[in-house]
């Protein structure tokens, strides 16, 4: 029985023929496929035009993007750039012959800090003021020569001449140290204290010179010119006191002490009590 059934399965194969069995995707799916990867093409191309776009308008290149260079001293940055963010930097210069400019809506700072990030100095250029923040301040010329120097204990101007502008001079709420106070050519010097003493001291003398001009000192109660340990000398070819006042005689008896004033051949000033006749000639051991 076996036997028959194989031989009729024979049989009937050899009648039918050879089947094939069809492997892949058809139908709905296959076009499906298709579709998405004609899509996918679609985006490569119009990924791979925008990458190109933005190159073009970045302007991209081997040695850098737009105004950015990068060469092997560092970047190299043409024409204006605005930075959102702090920018820390070892130098920054512009291109020889051209100048650099810093720009800022509000104030632009600029910090020195050390290694444990504490502020050593600080220069702030705002709206309002320009502030520097340091234990001392100091303007040099190119040869290394000081001008001006700040700091807690002294201000020190190192100018050969400094000169005040102002219309109302220069206010010194406490005492001021120099070797020579002058005005400028066909100008007039002025010192004058409105409320309090004017003291001129100096521990090898003061000279006091008006080469194309007049002196003039006035004073509200007394002038008063005093001497320690020297003397007081008045070199001039005319010396007038117009203002003395004139004396009269007295009825009464009473005697008063009355002196003249002598004058030495060396110049010396000294009293003689008056007579009837001249004294000077008594006392003329005072000039000796």
């Amino acid at each position: 029985m076996p036997q028959e059934q194989y031989a009729h399965r024979s049989t009937m194969q050899t009648s039918e023929g050879p089947q094939v069995y069809k492997v892949g995707i058809y139908g709905w799916r296959k076009r499906c496929l298709y579709f998405f990867v004609l899509l996918l093409m679609i985006l490569i191309l119009v990924n791979l035009a925008m990458t190109i776009w933005i190159l073009k308008v970045m302007n991209f290149t081997i040695d850098g993007m737009g105004n950015l260079r990068i060469t092997e001293k560092g970047l190299k940055l043409e024409g204006d750039s605005e930075f959102l963010k702090p920018l820390y930097a070892k130098e920054i210069r512009s291109r020889p012959g051209n100048p650099l400019y810093f720009q800022s809506a509000r104030n632009v700072t600029v910090n020195i800090l050390n290694e444990k990030t504490k502020v050593l100095t600080r220069l702030v250029t705002g709206p309002q003021a320009v502030e520097a923040h340091s234990q001392k301040f100091e303007v040099k010329t190119l040869s290394g020569k000081l001008l001006f120097s700040a700091d807690d204990n002294e201000v020190v101007v190192g100018a050969e001449r400094l000169r005040v502008l102002g219309a109302e001079g220069t206010v010194f709420p406490k005492s001021i140290e120099t070797p020579n106070v002058r005005a400028d050519p066909f100008k007039e010097l002025r010192l004058e204290s409105p409320t309090r003493a004017l003291v001129m001291e100096a521990p090898k003398g003061i000279e006091i010179n008006a080469e194309a001009g007049s002196l003039k000192a006035t004073c509200r109660t007394e002038l008063r010119l005093e001497s320690k340990d020297g003397e007081i000398t008045l070199n001039s070819a005319k010396i007038k006191l117009p203002n003395l006042p004139q004396g009269s005689s007295s009825s009464t008896g009473s005697r008063q002490k009355i002196y003249e004033l002598c004058v030495c051949p060396n110049g010396r000033l000294f009293l003689s009590q008056a007579g009837t006749s001249s004294t000077c000639q008594i006392n003329t051991s005072v000039c000796l």
